[in-house]
């Protein structure tokens, strides 16, 4: 199991949940007054991790929502493949390619460490 539970309320702006099983970082979150009869109810703006498109969702406040369990984790960059670059993790020494993301093509070298995070199987890079 790649996710937790947390509670609505628990939440806060800059951590992440699953929108539609696409581990998303929260954007903003507002809280509406509970009413007559019902209790309150939260609004979660949020951005897919890996597709980078905006989530919204609605839920009560006492809702359980699912967290994706997030792994920081760091590589080296052992080569450039045209838009891949080859990486080894440099606590399990796994060799792996990812996709260079459009932010960071032309600052990635070979031999450097950079960063990355692993969420429910897929891999990113974070951080040069």
């Amino acid at each position: 199991m790649s996710w937790t539970q947390a509670e609505v309320r628990e939440l806060k702006e800059g951590r992440y949940l699953l929108i539609d099983d696409e581990p998303c970082k929260i954007i903003s979150i507002t809280t509406s007054k509970p009413g007559k009869h019902g209790e309150a109810k939260a609004r979660i703006d949020a951005i897919g991790i890996f597709d980078e498109q905006k989530r919204s969702i609605v839920h009560p406040v006492k809702h359980r929502i699912q967290v994706p369990l997030i792994d920081k984790r760091k590589a080296q960059i052992l080569a450039l493949v045209g838009d891949e670059v080859q990486l080894m993790d440099l606590e399990t020494y796994e060799n792996f390619q990812l996709h260079i993301p459009a932010e960071f093509k032309g600052q990635l070298h070979p031999g450097e460490e950079i960063l990355y995070l692993v969420a429910m199987g897929k891999k990113k890079i974070t951080r040069v």
